[in-house]
């Protein structure tokens, strides 16, 4: 390590669908001969644990609970900013004198404000962009006054350099109604805003997976794809024994979700998951038991927050054809034999996890840039089906059940499962040596490696 000049910063945002791709370029670069510091909140840190990349707390101003602590979004974000920016400080200062100084923060693209804090410092900054490149050109359009934002509920189709026609239903949420997410929009805006001024912005995407946005957008803006960042042992296999993020919020089922596909014949379980941050409705719930019982399927559901909102007789009478868990390693059940579909919410993660494993879809979106994710998988990739959604917002058991069908036995499935099968090796492809995620990220660490201009 000696010899080496390159020390980045990995600032996350303290949530579980952000440290997992920031948590995985952290160790990326330190496969590739970077030091590299994840820096997290105090609510969080002990939750992660990564052999090969360095974890260091900084202070969101709510050390013991966090989010959940401050009395508002607003409240919140302004906290971090404030407090965030001095700890942040504190953390490269600390290195300032070691045989390896800090000369590049990569931060989280909800934390605009730690490229002032890389400034003061005369450091380089990279923002990490955690969505797909397709709808964070949207927020860019916005900022070029390209696209403007609607005054109330969107009613007419969006068509844009690159994207396929987006319906109102397709939009990120943050955009068919800006009023509902304003904290989080004022953030995402700010990003854009100063873009230009990072000397990096990164996408975890590929430029295989959204090639027609790549090409529209080429010399209009900085981005660089370096995704998926999915562990290595399900991709490429660069670095040796990295199976998992390496971080978890909630206590993992994981044992006794593996032990129970292992009994399962392949392709016979249906997977089920919201993610950490979706909270479904008693009545969604309610529909979604009665949608996996109707489908004649075994099935995997993870619950977490929502457990108490399923009937109790389904939970109680679950274990004849599914498991119910709060949580579990959701790679590990993506990888496995067993798994013929992924009923997902469509989290920008979930989907390139699903994509990375050849694994086909059944999207149910509920917000923020899930709609639009949930587009991609039916119309651009065809590697699944959107649910839709009756009157009232719910998707129906019989919907629910139709929509596996059609993805695990119906007259598309077989096209389907192809799709799937090859969007994997594109993936893999593009993380693997020579890829074009790989050169990518090759090019930024060669030039912190020669220590070329900044550190602290």
């Amino acid at each position: 390590m000696s010899d080496l000049k390159g020390h980045v910063i990995v600032l996350t945002y303290p949530a579980q669908g952000h440290i997992n791709p920031l948590l995985q370029f952290a160790k990326r670069l330190a496969s590739k001969g970077l030091k590299a510091t994840l820096a997290t909140t105090h609510y969080t840190v002990k939750s992660i644990h990564a052999t090969t990349v360095g974890v260091e707390p900084i202070s969101d101003g709510y050390d013991e609970g966090g989010y959940k602590q401050a009395p508002s979004t607003e409240a919140y974000l302004e906290s971090f900013k404030s407090v965030g920016s001095r700890t942040l400080s504190d953390l490269i200062s600390k290195f300032k004198d070691s045989a390896l100084p800090v000369n590049c923060v990569v931060y989280d693209s909800l934390l605009p404000w730690a490229l002032d804090v890389a400034r003061q410092f005369g450091i380089y900054a990279a923002v990490f962009l955690t969505n797909s490149a397709s709808v964070c050109s949207m927020y860019w359009h916005i900022d070029h006054g390209r696209l403007t934002l609607p005054e109330k509920q969107a009613t007419e189709p969006v068509l844009l350099p690159g994207l396929p026609s987006l319906g109102p239903a397709d939009l990120p949420s943050f955009l068919a109604q800006p009023s509902s997410n304003s904290a989080y929009l004022a953030v995402i805006m700010e990003k854009f805003r100063c873009l230009d001024k990072n000397d990096w912005v990164f996408c975890n995407s590929s430029e295989e997976l959204e090639s027609e946005l790549v090409k529209a957008m080429s010399g209009l803006w900085p981005l660089v794809m370096l995704g998926p960042m999915v562990p290595s042992a399900y991709l490429d296999q660069q670095i040796s024994g990295d199976i998992v993020y390496g971080a978890s919020l909630w206590e993992l089922s994981s044992d006794r979700c593996l032990s129970w596909l292992e009994m399962k014949s392949p392709k016979s379980v249906i997977y089920v998951s919201f993610g950490s941050m979706a909270d479904i409705t008693a009545k969604q719930a309610e529909e979604i038991a009665c949608g996996l019982i109707a489908s004649n399927m075994h099935f995997l559901l993870v619950a977490k927050d929502s457990i108490n909102k399923f009937p109790i007789e389904f939970i109680n009478s679950a274990q004849e054809r599914g498991l119910v868990v709060p949580w579990c390693n959701q790679l590990l059940v993506l990888a496995h034999q067993a798994v013929a579909c992924f009923v997902t919410h469509c989290g920008w993660n979930s989907t390139l996890e699903a994509l990375s494993l050849g694994v086909p879809m059944v999207a149910m979106p509920q917000w923020s840039d899930q709609p639009t994710n949930a587009k991609f998988v039916e119309d651009l990739w065809q590697v699944g089906v959107k649910a839709k959604k009756n009157k009232e917002g719910i998707v129906t058991r019989d919907e629910l059940e139709m929509c596996i069908k059609e993805v695990t036995a119906g007259e598309r499935s077989e096209e389907i499962i192809k799709k799937a099968t090859n969007w994997r090796k594109l993936v893999i492809r593009a993380v693997s040596l020579g890829g074009s995620s790989d050169n990518n990220i090759n090019e930024f660490v060669g030039k912190l490696v020669k220590g070329e201009g900044k550190k602290a």
